[in-house]
Order: structure tokens, then sequence, then C-alpha cells
């Protein structure tokens, strides 16, 4: 079981990572946090309908797994508490 749980803490980590990577990727709407880094270049990069449409589904799709190993992991917490 300590396998287990140490595999999803460390999943959980990596999605972690990777989801606040993939928020801060989004096209700003005016103002906020991805003005501060540099919005009016992301403005002309993220430019493609289909980029940002991709860029949403795997972000909903990391979200999801995230939520998943979360959810694993408080029930793996429950049955066999260290």
């Amino acid at each position: 079981m300590t396998a287990l749980r140490i595999s999803l803490q460390v999943l959980l980590a990596i999605t972690g990572m990777f989801l606040v990577m993939l928020v801060l990727l989004h096209k700003g709407k005016g103002g906020g946090m991805s003005d501060m880094f540099g919005g009016g270049m992301s403005s002309a990069a993220g430019s493609s309908g289909v980029a940002e449409r991709n860029l949403n589904i795997i972000t909903v799709v990391m979200a999801g797994l995230w939520t998943v190993v979360v959810v694993l992991l408080g029930i793996i917490e429950r049955v066999n508490p260290s």
C-alpha cells in the first residue's frame, strides 16, 4: 500500500504542476495573471481557435486526472491510515 500511496503522491505533484502551467498558458480576457507574463505577445501567438480549444481540452483532462488522484489518495488514507 505504501508504494501505491507514494506513486499517487508523485502523480499528484506532477499533474498539479502541469495543471498550473496549462492554466497560465490560456489566453487572457483582459487583465489578470496572463498580462503579467507578457499578455501582449501571447495574444499574437495564441490567436488560433483550434490551439485554444485543444488547450481547453487538455486542461480539463488534466484537472479530471488530478481530481481522480486526490480522491484515490483520500480513499487510501481512509482505508489504511498510517
